[in-house]
């Protein structure tokens, strides 16, 4: 009787626990069907829509760019994409010898795309026109099919190459703008889906679903196109005429730190990329602006200047005496001048760009005055500009600085800048004090026209006062302004400095290389704008930034004072006088004669009569101008 209620006992136990493993089990597929229906949906979807469809991308429309007024300085238009799907083609010779004539392709190539039918599709061409790519619908060829695309377009063509960049053939930023905001300018890609069978192949009379792209933001350009076109023509002029190895300009708000105008040339058509030519490409489209440093020489003595006047070091009253060269550290260095200018001024020191002037104001300074200076105009780190790959200068460290490299760096030698940098820092220099980060970006809106980015100047710090730079103005207008007041654009309040600047190339002095080159600031009395123009290897003879980059800056100034429109400040006649021959005079009677012109003048060499001028003896030239005397 025991066994028996011992057996039923053990029965009731077996069946509760089966029972309860079962209550378990199905618990468990309730909580996990539960689960994959909210949160495992969405995915499950996605793959049961993969397998019983196939879709071809829609490419977004890419965002448009614009410069400061609104013109459209890169655009894109519907282009076509050809795809084949081998397991719906009939005839593959068929279908090759039909798209290869279309879209000028090798006949062997498309059809051994026609043929494959391992995959769903085969992409035959990107980018097809939309006369093309009706001709090919209409011809209804089995398994055949077009997807709409992107094509990028540059209004301009050859203009803004190194700051806009440009696209791989999928639409993707490459260089430049396109590059760097390739997310907000992508957008998000559309998709035209059509239901298949097992083998991929299209089920006629089914569903077809259209899921739109989303266009990429616009992006807003600081430039003005309108100065930009100025600053490219006259640098097309400048390659020609000084048979340079290439030349950039700059040109900055001093305001606020706005780009309005960037380039450098050679360039080319960015609607025509020559990608056959990696290499030629790549230097092309490098921002040397951004990217390239080089010794500034004389343009550098602007910022000298406002650290030494700034710093208590130098004053109007002050007296220097240049004998065509000073020792430092047993070193002998050259001004350019190799008569020297005797004694002379502050203000004149910056005029005759003299060498020894700027040695003895770095020595003054000292080490840890002129570099705290130097390091709050921005030099030896990135400006923080919207471009990829900024460079951050070369700035000897402080603590190996020699007195002999703090003689140099006073004069723009032994030091290395960026354009951007210099640009930069004289902004700075002549705006009161203000260091901005500069940037090329205005605004980036929606396609509905939601700003999502406005540019709000920043100021990184202050490096003058507004009594320093007003001292500064002044002297910059005496340096171009020669003849007399609002000469040099005549009637205009035009500033500058000129530079020449010796190369290097592994480490040594390279040889009849050099950069000319030329700061201008308008008006000058309160600078809105501030232009760098480098001429790298000038070939044409003359090097002297004075003779080589300055009358092209003259140029640029003129016409954008003429483009904005500004009135004259004052009724200003220049005169016009005959270049005469010096060639095979004495140094003292070409001088003398240069100075009964009122023409300036630049030695070159240290030999005692003229071998050579510039410019050549007939050239009409006004009294502004500067004469280049060769030695040696």
């Amino acid at each position: 009787m025991q066994d028996k209620e011992f057996t039923l006992h053990s029965l009731r136990k077996r069946i509760s626990a089966f029972l309860l493993a079962i209550s378990f089990l199905f618990g468990a597929l309730v909580i996990r069907l539960a689960f994959v229906c909210i949160f495992g949906s969405e995915r499950l979807q996605n793959l049961a829509l993969s397998q019983w469809t196939r879709d071809l991308p829609i490419t977004a429309e890419r965002g448009k760019i614009y410069d400061v007024n609104g013109a459209t300085l890169a655009v894109s238009f519907t282009s076509y994409d050809v795809y084949v799907r081998g397991r719906e083609i009939k005839d593959a010779s068929k279908v090759a010898q039909f798209l290869s004539q279309k879209l000028n392709m090798s006949y062997d190539l498309v059809y051994n795309k026609a043929s494959i039918t391992t995959v769903s599709e085969v992409l035959v061409k990107l980018q097809v026109d939309s006369e093309t790519a009706k001709s090919i619908a209409l011809e209804n060829l089995s398994g055949v099919f077009l997807s709409e695309s992107i094509k990028r377009y540059y209004p301009y063509g050859d203009l803004l190459t190194q700051i806009l960049g440009f696209t791989t053939v999928d639409n993707t930023g490459q260089a430049g703008v396109e590059a760097y905001f390739n997310d907000a300018l992508s957008g998000e890609d559309g998709y035209f889906l059509v239901q298949s069978d097992l083998q991929g192949k299209e089920i006629e009379n089914s569903l077809r679903t259209y899921i739109d792209g989303v266009a990429g933001d616009n992006v807003t350009l600081t430039i003005d196109v309108n100065i930009q076109s100025i600053v490219e023509s006259v640098l097309e002029k400048v390659m020609i005429e000084q048979k340079a190895k290439s030349v950039s300009c700059l040109i900055m708000d001093a305001t606020n730190g706005e780009i309005v105008a960037s380039s450098t040339k050679p360039s080319f058509d960015l609607n025509n990329i020559p990608r056959d030519d990696t290499a030629n490409l790549l230097e092309m489209t490098r921002d040397k602006i951004v990217v390239d440093v080089y010794e500034p020489g004389s343009t550098f003595k602007i910022l000298t200047m406002a650290s030494a006047i700034e710093s208590g070091n130098a004053k109007l009253s002050d007296h220097f005496y240049c004998g065509g060269s000073a020792t430092v550290d047993g070193q002998r260095i050259r001004c350019w001048k190799s008569i020297g200018h005797g004694s002379i001024d502050l203000t004149q020191g910056l005029v005759n760009s003299c060498n020894c002037v700027f040695m003895a104001l770095s020595q003054r300074m000292g080490t840890d005055v002129f570099y705290d200076y130097l390091k709050k105009f921005g030099l030896g780190s990135t400006t923080g500009i919207q471009i990829a790959s900024e460079s951050s200068g070369i700035l000897m460290n402080q603590a190996n600085v020699k007195n002999v490299d703090l003689a140099r760096i006073g004069f723009g030698q032994a030091v290395a800048v960026t354009p951007l940098q210099l640009v930069t820092a004289v902004c700075s220099a002549v705006n009161g004090g203000y260091l901005y980060t500069p940037s090329i970006i205005k605004n980036i809106t929606s396609v509905d026209g939601i700003k999502k980015y406005t540019n709000e100047a920043v100021i990184k710090n202050t490096t003058i006062s507004q009594n320093t730079s007003n001292v500064l103005n002044d002297m910059l207008k005496k340096v171009v302004n020669k003849q007399e007041e609002f000469s040099f654009v005549p009637g205009y309040d035009v500033g500058g400095k000129t530079g020449t600047a010796q190369k290097y190339e592994n480490g040594a002095i390279a040889q009849g290389k050099y950069i000319s080159s030329f700061i201008g600031t308008y008006p000058a009395s309160n600078p809105k704008y501030v232009m760098l123009i480098l001429v790298d290897e000038p070939g044409a003879g003359a090097y002297y930034g004075s003779v080589v980059a300055s009358p092209y800056g003259k140029e640029i100034l003129s016409q954008i004072i003429s483009y904005l429109g500004d009135k004259p400040v004052a009724d200003v006649e220049v005169n016009y006088v005959t270049m005469p021959d010096l060639v095979g005079k004495s140094l003292t009677d070409a001088v003398l004669t240069l100075n009964s012109l009122k023409l300036s003048y630049e030695i070159d060499g240290n030999g005692g009569s003229v071998l050579r001028q510039l410019p050549p003896a007939g050239t009409q030239i006004d009294q502004n101008s500067t004469v280049i005397l060769i030695t040696e």
